[in-house]
């Protein structure tokens, strides 16, 4: 891919000085458009060949535009505690909200490319990690973010003069660490290993812009001039208006079952068993948190259900078998202004787990998949591809040493209404019930079919769904426990 980069294209100082005002211009107008129509966020990855000028560049493109709308930031190796937390969970934090732009250096491509070109990681890793990236940039794509990645590249003849140059003198000598040194030693690895890269990441929704970076001219006119084009393309594009999910019809099994109706509601436990057991089983949870192995994985517990199912009063019986310096919880309630402005799994990539810690979640990522499918807060094009961003999600954490539990209390509609009406009728219940609670019963059947396809789509080997019979609240907090725990154990022991 780097051919059309090694021609060595220049521009005089006179084009310079007649293209640059109108263009830096143009870029102004043009990210003032974005931030008030905020319609879709900006990421610019910045990658290539060092000594090829990215630095020069970015600097460039922040002084024709306005600093305080751009947010640049610049990834180094992983330092321990970023270890702790899965690989992607940094890039995360940084993403820039609609309207907004973010310039990224030393992102998600820099260490699976020195890594490999390097010998540090075998080739069917490398390739691994690609995958994961694709399926990274197809979700960001389709949550509206335009990604732009430049690819500044030099010549191995250019790399040697631009390093020559810079180190005869005192004032620019400084600008050649000795890492450069390293990666020019290993420039064909690198050059290699890059242009795989690029040739299997080169998406249609987000392809390779390869600049060749031995004129600075040249290389920030062709930056500034592709970042305005892509942007006002967008900015020109016709806003889609959301269209309400078409759902299928329900079909209706034979014998009038699925699998919320299969399950067995009728089982309860005596108080004082109840009691005997909870405390065992606390007492177990509690060992089982202060494990020394726990220090190398983190845990993450998803609660779903119905309405009254019984999952915060469920929490509260795990909580009080924690340390509560260890662990946090979060209700998950209707996105925000701000998570609004953010890819979809954006707010709960913030609340992962660094090893050691523990994270329950009273609803969760679901969510796009049960309320928003039901309600149609979301297109039907949205929650579908919703399962398989879902599932990778889960694989990546799980690949990062992240344990996830996920259970989704059931009860019937019976019990759920008289749940609700004693809920109303004592007073410091009257919180837990709303209208939409009411009104989402109405929907009972559409919520049943969203379940039961959620669990059939996501149910997998490293994140299984366990469906608990919550009529009786004594029984489904003891069988919960119970499995917590069974799933902690196999965990640790998998661990050694």
């Amino acid at each position: 891919m780097f051919e059309s980069a090694e021609i060595g294209h220049r521009i005089d100082k006179k084009v310079w000085k007649e293209k640059e005002p109108q263009l830096r211009a143009e870029l102004l107008e043009m990210q003032f458009r974005l931030l008030r129509e905020a319609r879709f966020a900006v990421v610019i990855l910045v990658n290539g060949v060092d000594l090829a000028g990215r630095g020069e560049t970015v600097n460039v493109l922040n002084e024709w535009m306005d600093p305080r709308h751009i947010r640049t930031e610049a990834f180094g190796p992983l330092s321990d505690p970023e270890r702790h937390h899965p690989e992607m969970f940094r890039f995360w934090q940084v993403l820039p909200p609609k309207g907004h732009i973010g310039i990224l250096f030393g992102n998600w491509y820099t260490d699976p490319i020195v890594a490999h070109a390097l010998g540090e990681e075998k080739h069917d890793h490398f390739v691994h990690r690609l995958e994961r990236i694709r399926q990274f940039e197809r979700m960001l794509a389709a949550e509206g973010v335009l990604l732009l990645k430049f690819w500044f590249h030099l010549s191995k003849k250019a790399a040697k003069a631009r390093m020559k140059e810079l180190q005869a003198s005192p004032q620019t000598a400084w600008r050649v660490t000795p890492q450069e040194e390293r990666h020019l030693k290993s420039y064909d690895e690198f050059v290699s290993v890059s242009d795989e890269a690029l040739r299997k990441t080169s998406l249609g929704e987000a392809p390779w812009l390869v600049i060749e970076g031995s004129d600075p001219y040249y290389r920030c006119l062709t930056a500034g001039q592709l970042l305005l084009d892509a942007v006002t393309r967008r900015l020109d594009q016709p806003q889609e208006r959301h269209k309400p999910a078409q759902l299928a019809p329900m079909t209706r099994p034979l014998d009038d079952r699925n699998l919320l109706s299969a399950q067995d509601y009728a089982r309860s436990v005596e108080r004082k068993h109840y009691e005997s057991r909870l405390e065992t089983l606390q007492g177990r949870l509690n060992g089982l948190s202060r494990d020394p192995r726990m220090q190398r994985q983190s845990l993450v517990v998803v609660f779903e259900g119905m309405d009254a199912a019984g999952k915060g009063s469920t929490i509260r019986r795990i909580t009080q078998a924690l340390d509560a310096r260890f662990y946090r919880v979060i209700p998950v309630a209707a996105p925000n202004e701000n998570e609004r402005a953010q890819p979809y799994l954006w707010r709960f990539w913030r609340y992962i787990p660094k090893h050691g810690r523990s994270t329950l979640f009273d609803r969760s990522w679901y969510g796009r998949v049960l309320v928003e499918r039901v309600e149609n807060y979301c297109t039907e094009a949205d929650w579908m591809r919703a399962y398989g961003e879902i599932n990778e999600f889960e694989e990546e954490l799980s690949e990062a040493g992240v344990l996830i539990v996920k259970f989704w209390l059931a009860i019937t509609p019976d019990e759920q209404l008289r749940r609700f009406k004693l809920r109303s009728e004592t007073p410091h219940k009257n919180f837990k019930i709303t209208e939409d609670d009411w009104r989402n019963r109405e929907q009972w059947p559409l919520y049943e079919q969203a379940v039961g396809d959620m669990i059939d789509r996501t149910s997998t080997q490293v994140a299984p769904w366990h469906v608990v019979a919550s009529d009786d609240k004594h029984w489904s907090r003891l069988e919960v426990l119970e499995v917590l725990c069974d799933r902690i154990e196999r965990a640790l022991e998998a661990r050694g």
